[in-house]
């Protein structure tokens, strides 16, 4: 089937909606979600909100605070 959009937006799309999976799981974080789809963490919060998820807001555990922290750290 040939289609007008770029590989590589399929590809993109594909990966923001497993990532949003991931998030949807609680096997990452709001901020690991953002980082794996190379935005910020408010951007990501708006991806999930437009994709009618429900946002966990803080860690839920030392792993997930950890990986807050870690990406709090490469926004500086």
């Amino acid at each position: 089937m040939a289609t007008d959009r770029p590989r590589n937006a399929v590809e993109d799309t594909e990966h923001v909606a497993t990532t949003i999976g991931r998030y949807v799981l609680g096997e990452i974080s709001l901020g690991k979600a953002a980082e794996h789809t190379g935005v910020t963490r408010w951007e990501m919060k708006e991806i999930l909100q437009e994709a009618g998820v429900e946002l966990r807001l803080g860690p839920r555990s030392m792993d997930d605070l950890e990986d807050e922290i870690d990406v709090a750290l490469d926004l500086e």
